[in-house]
């Protein structure tokens, strides 16, 4: 499974949004190497600001000292869960995406070993989950959220696990990888089956003629 998806991965033209400038940042999915590989989540502290007790993958915002994006990811992967570059493969580079706060955000997807000794930083998280990546395989969302941005709707899946509930910025990279990464039939443009949970129409804060920017996170081009 995880060979094929470094090949597919490869393969891969991720869109860059580098014309649109604002503040950057990146993120790691980790695949732990399992007999039945996991992916690796965290959950923002109840007692920060902002997204307080979401689901997240790890990374920040990129440092004037950081060499590119995905020494962004690892250093903040490093401060956040104590996760050793060294242990990091990569495999593959995924489109932009925007955040609600108009951030740039590039996800990294990589593998790392099994039963890392990782710590939750409790100034930023309160806890670090993974979840088997058959459940994303099969599809097992509990609805799909639709957010409607200047007309175009996106079909974003909401899973919850044991607790945590994946969706929004992370459920919208989580959709790339399916696709790419495994030839999953899921599109954030096509309607799928399932009930439906309605958001109230959003407008760009961002206009350019070949973008969308959703308000709960994905930038990505017309499709």
């Amino acid at each position: 499974m995880l060979e094929k998806l470094r090949k597919q991965l490869q393969q891969l033209t991720p869109q860059r949004l580098d014309h649109i400038v604002m503040p950057e940042a990146a993120v790691l999915l980790p695949i732990v190497e399992r007999p039945a590989p996991t992916l690796l989540f965290t959950r923002r502290a109840s007692h920060l600001s902002t997204h307080s007790g979401q689901v997240a993958f790890p990374g920040g915002k990129r440092e004037p000292f950081d060499s590119d994006l995905y020494a962004t990811a690892l250093r903040e992967a490093e401060e956040e869960i104590a996760l050793d570059p060294a242990l990091v493969q990569p495999l593959g580079r995924l489109s932009d995406v925007i955040s609600l706060h108009g951030i740039r955000v590039t996800p990294w997807v990589v593998i790392i070993p099994p039963d890392l000794p990782l710590i939750a930083d409790p100034g930023e998280l309160d806890a670090i989950f993974e979840v088997p990546l058959s459940h994303f395989l099969d599809d097992h969302r509990t609805h799909t959220d639709v957010i409607t941005v200047d007309g175009v709707a996106h079909y974003v899946p909401s899973y919850h696990v044991d607790g945590h509930v994946i969706w929004g910025l992370s459920a919208m990279m989580l959709v790339e990888l399916l696709a790419e990464g495994f030839g999953m039939p899921i599109d954030l443009y096509q309607r799928p089956q399932g009930p439906l949970r309605h958001h109230p129409e959003r407008k760009n804060r961002l206009s350019t003629s070949s973008t969308n920017v959703s308000s709960s996170a994905p930038s990505r081009s017309n499709q």
